[in-house]
């Protein structure tokens, strides 16, 4: 069952760790996930078992069952040890200075652990950390000049999310096909290019041949800056009415 409550109607996080056992090798949630961590980084989600994790730990299978009790459960203790860098970020005195901040460390971890942008804009994350860097965005944004309550609130975190999400798993799944066909974006853009010129002399497509010719040709990280940017000056600028 894909569930994070275990036998005791608690969630993980409310659930003490198991008393520690006379055995060769001590374990710990923190030491399953960093393995899993670790796995995951190095074969993606698909790759990672139980059996995986406790061959590399050097323990039984079943032993990890006393600390986690569900994929969905280790999946989480995952995310939220992602989120504890995240939520490294401080506090700045000006609201977008924290934003940006945020952003730029959940690129950097997403970057870092490939799995992490796969699992981000599913069921919420609810672990202490994700839920610190939640609190941390939401009290940066509820002091833009443009947030004047809790729905205007809503919105810039949806608007927000849904921008930082949608951006993080393009790059990362361009970074995946470049891998897969070991080349990368500009070299299979190169490869095309007789064919697009050919098609955009056509004439039938102004505006992509605009696009194409003369629009700015940035790397992901500027492309990441500069489209934060205008959410954030979208959400300063224009309140809803």
């Amino acid at each position: 069952m894909d569930t994070t409550y275990g036998s005791e109607g608690l969630p993980i996080w409310e659930r003490p760790e198991p008393q520690p056992r006379a055995a060769p090798v001590p374990l710990s949630r923190a030491k399953i996930a960093a393995t899993a961590i670790r796995l995951a980084d190095a074969h993606g989600l698909d790759g990672l078992s139980v059996r995986k994790i406790a061959k590399e730990l050097g323990v039984g299978p079943m032993r990890l069952y006393d600390y986690v009790t569900s994929r969905s459960e280790l999946l989480d203790l995952m995310v939220d040890a992602v989120y504890a860098r995240i939520a490294e970020a401080g506090q700045h005195s000006e609201w977008r200075a924290t934003v940006l901040d945020i952003a730029h460390r959940t690129r950097a971890a997403a970057l870092d652990h490939e799995w992490f942008s796969d699992l981000l804009g599913g069921r919420p994350q609810l672990g202490p950390h994700a839920l610190a860097v939640g609190e941390s965005t939401a009290a940066a944004l509820s002091r833009a000049p443009g947030v004047r309550g809790i729905d205007d609130l809503q919105r810039a975190l949806g608007a927000l999310d849904a921008f930082v999400i949608g951006a993080l798993r393009r790059e990362v799944t361009e970074r995946r096909v470049a891998r897969s066909t070991g080349t990368d974006v500009s070299a299979w853009q190169a490869s095309l290019g007789p064919y697009l010129t050919r098609m955009l002399s056509t004439g039938r497509y102004p505006t992509v041949a605009r696009l194409v010719v003369d629009g700015a040709h940035l790397t992901a990280e500027e492309t990441f800056d500069h489209n934060l940017t205008t959410i954030l000056d979208g959400i300063t600028r224009h309140p809803h009415p």
